[in-house]
């Protein structure tokens, strides 16, 4: 094993990761680069560099791969986040339904903008492209959770609910 690989909770994960290759094709390993990410992820609650070079060395894939799988997928966090994760749809759809009225009252009611955490360390506010449930719009993820059909009392409640 390499220092990357030793120095990391990637070495905690390495039994699992073992597990997940196993089913796949031995020429699949950039298959696998999605479903570790996640585990990392649940792990930590972000992805670190060393996270990155462990993985490139272990699958082998390019570095640049799996940068670009985080780069492009918006569930994938590249930095501490609060203790809940909260994204608002700004697609076209939720838009037009309100997801920017949503936002709004997000921000003044959190006091931060897109991308920042509050001060209590409780919650980080995200804006996605699309979340994929357009019939429900407006639509907000929390803690990996979708919250459709969303209001500003909705999310004064659903807040509230939140430790």
């Amino acid at each position: 094993m390499n220092a990357a690989v030793a120095n990391s909770l990637f070495a905690d994960l390495l039994p699992e990761f073992d597990r997940l290759r196993r089913r796949f094709p031995a020429d699949f390993a950039s298959s696998l680069v999605l479903p570790c990410l996640r585990r990392i992820q649940e792990r930590r609650g972000w992805i670190a560099d060393e996270d990155i070079g462990a993985l490139a060395a272990w699958l082998p894939v390019p570095r640049i791969q799996i940068e670009e799988a985080l780069s492009f997928y918006t569930q994938f966090r590249r930095a501490p986040i609060g203790r809940h994760h909260l994204e608002v749809c700004r697609n076209v759809s939720c838009s037009m339904r309100g997801s920017e009225r949503l936002l709004a009252h997000l921000r003044a009611r959190l006091g931060v903008a897109e991308g920042g955490t509050t001060a209590d360390g409780r919650f980080t506010l995200r804006t996605c492209e699309c979340l994929g449930s357009c019939g429900t719009a407006p639509v907000m993820v929390v803690d990996d959770e979708y919250h459709e059909n969303m209001s500003a009392e909705k999310v004064d409640a659903l807040l509230g609910r939140l430790d």
